[in-house]
C-alpha cells in the first residue's frame, strides 16, 4: 500500500462492477448510452455495476470492450487478460515500414524533392489502387513511405510562401491517407501522431479541402477514443469553415462539407440522440444529392451510394434493428465503387441483421464483406466481434460458418 494509504489498485481486488462503472464514466457515457450500445437496458448496466448481476459472458463483455474503447479485456475483469487485437486487427507487416517514414526527418536529404504536381499525382494513383484492392492495406503499405519521405522533404525544400502552401497541402493528404492504413492497428500513439500533423499541414496550407479532410479524420480519431465532445468541436469548427468556401469551393469542398455533416450525426447517433442523428444524415445527403450521381469523394467515399450505406449506420448505431434492415435494403453495396468501402458497408449490413435477430443473414453478409475485401473484415473490431460471438454458438451449423471464417481472418491463428 503506498505511504499516503490509498490502495493500490494492483493489490485490491476491484470488482467487476465498480470497473465497468470506473471506464464508463472516465468515458463520459451514461448508462442509458452504454446499455444502448451493447443491447441492454440502464436497469442492466446499474445492476451490473452494483453487483446485483455479476460478469456477464464473453459475448456481452466484447460489446462492452468495443463500447468502451477498452484496450484488454483485464480493464474490465481483473483478470482474463485478452489483448486488443482480438478485436481490433493485428500489427501489418508493413506497419514497421511506415512507422520508420513517418518519424524519419528530411533535414539534410540532399535529393531534390519531386514537385507538389508529381505528388499529387501519385497520391491520387494511390488512392486508386486502395479503392480497388482486396488487401488494400498491403497496396498502400507499399506506397506510403515514398509518398512520405517525398512529401516532408517537398515542405522542407520549397521556396516562398506559395509553393510551400501547395507542399503542405499534400503532405496534410499524405498523412490522410497513412491515416486509413494506421487505423485499427494497434499504434495508436502513431495515428494520433500522423492525424495531429496532418492537420498542422493542412491550417499551415490554407487549403479548405485539405483541411475538411484532415478534421474529418481527427473527429473520427476523438470519436472512437471516447471523447465525443472533441469529436463535435472538432466536426463543427471544420463546418464553418468550409461553409464559408462553399460558393466557390468546387464539388470536392462541398464533398467534405457533408461529410462532415454526417460524422455529427453519426456521433450524436453514438449518444442515443435520434432526433439529431437523422437531422444531420438528412443535411449530408442534401449536400450529396447536389453532386452528380457518378462522383465519389476519393478519401470520405462521400457520395450519393454512400448515404444509403450511412443510413444503415446511424439506425444501427441507434440499436434499430428492424429499421436498419429496411435501411440496408434500399442500400445496395454493389453501387459502392470501392471494394474496402463496399466491404465496410457489408460489415455495417451484418451488424443490421444482428440486431433483428437475423443471425444466418448476418453471417451470410460478413462472408460477402470478406470476398470484397478481406482486410476490412480482418481489422474492423465489429466483424471480428461478430465472429468471437458466434463461435459461441449453441447451433453447430453457426458454429462451423464462423469458424470457417474466424480462421480465413486470422483469429484462430
Amino acid at each position: 500500500m503506498p505511504v499516503d494509504g490509498t490502495p493500490d489498485p494492483h493489490e485490491v481486488e476491484i470488482p467487476f462492477g465498480t470497473r465497468l462503472k470506473l471506464n464508463r464514466t472516465r468515458r463520459g457515457m451514461t448508462r442509458e448510452v452504454l446499455g444502448g450500445l451493447v443491447g441492454r437496458s440502464a436497469s442492466w448496466v446499474k445492476a451490473v455495476e452494483t453487483g446485483r448481476l455479476g460478469t456477464p459472458k464473453l459475448s456481452i463483455l466484447l460489446r462492452l470492450v468495443e463500447a468502451l474503447r477498452i484496450r484488454d479485456l483485464a480493464e474490465l475483469t481483473g483478470e482474463q487478460s485478452v489483448p486488443v487485437e482480438l478485436f481490433t486487427g493485428p500489427g501489418h507487416a508493413l506497419l514497421p515500414r511506415v512507422r520508420e517514414a513517418v518519424n524519419a526527418l528530411p533535414v539534410g536529404d540532399p535529393r531534390p524533392a519531386p514537385p507538389p504536381e508529381h505528388l499529387r499525382a501519385r497520391l491520387a494513383g494511390a488512392w486508386r489502387a486502395r479503392h480497388s484492392a482486396p488487401n488494400h492495406r498491403e497496396v498502400v503499405g507499399r506506397l506510403l513511405p515514398g509518398l512520405l519521405e517525398d512529401a516532408q522533404r517537398a515542405v522542407h525544400q520549397a521556396e516562398g510562401a506559395s509553393a510551400r502552401a501547395r507542399a503542405r497541402s499534400v503532405l496534410s493528404q499524405v498523412c490522410s491517407l497513412a491515416q486509413f492504413f494506421i487505423a485499427y492497428q494497434p499504434a495508436q500513439g502513431l495515428l494520433w501522431r500522423v492525424a495531429e500533423r496532418g492537420m498542422a499541414a493542412a491550417q499551415e496550407s490554407d487549403d479548405p479541402h485539405a483541411l475538411g479532410v484532415a478534421a474529418w479524420l481527427l473527429a473520427q480519431a476523438h470519436r472512437d477514443a471516447g471523447d465525443w465532445e472533441a469529436a463535435d468541436a472538432v466536426t463543427e469548427d471544420a463546418s464553418r469553415h468550409l461553409a464559408r468556401h462553399l460558393p466557390d469551393g468546387g464539388r470536392d469542398v462541398l464533398a467534405v462539407w457533408g461529410a462532415l455533416r454526417f460524422e455529427a450525426g453519426y456521433t450524436a447517433a453514438r449518444r442515443g440522440e435520434a432526433g439529431s442523428a437523422w437531422r444531420h444524415w438528412d443535411t449530408a445527403r442534401r449536400a450529396a444529392e447536389r453532386l452528380p450521381a457518378s462522383y465519389y469523394h476519393p478519401m470520405t467515399s462521400f457520395s450519393r451510394p454512400v448515404m444509403g450505406a450511412h443510413a444503415v449506420t446511424v439506425a444501427v448505431e441507434l440499436r434499430s434493428g428492424h429499421e436498419a434492415v429496411r435501411q440496408s435494403g434500399r442500400a445496395p453495396a454493389e453501387t459502392i465503387p470501392s471494394r474496402p468501402r463496399r466491404a465496410r458497408h457489408r460489415i455495417e449490413q451484418a451488424r443490421a441483421h444482428r440486431l433483428a435477430g437475423q443471425r444466418d443473414e448476418a453471417l451470410r453478409v460478413l462472408e460477402a464483406a470478406h470476398e470484397a475485401a478481406p482486410e476490412t473484415v480482418r481489422y474492423n473490431g465489429f466483424a471480428r466481434r461478430m465472429v468471437l460471438e458466434e463461435l459461441e454458438s449453441r447451433g453447430g451449423h453457426h458454429r462451423d460458418r464462423a469458424g470457417s471464417l474466424a480462421e480465413r481472418i486470422g483469429l484462430l491463428s
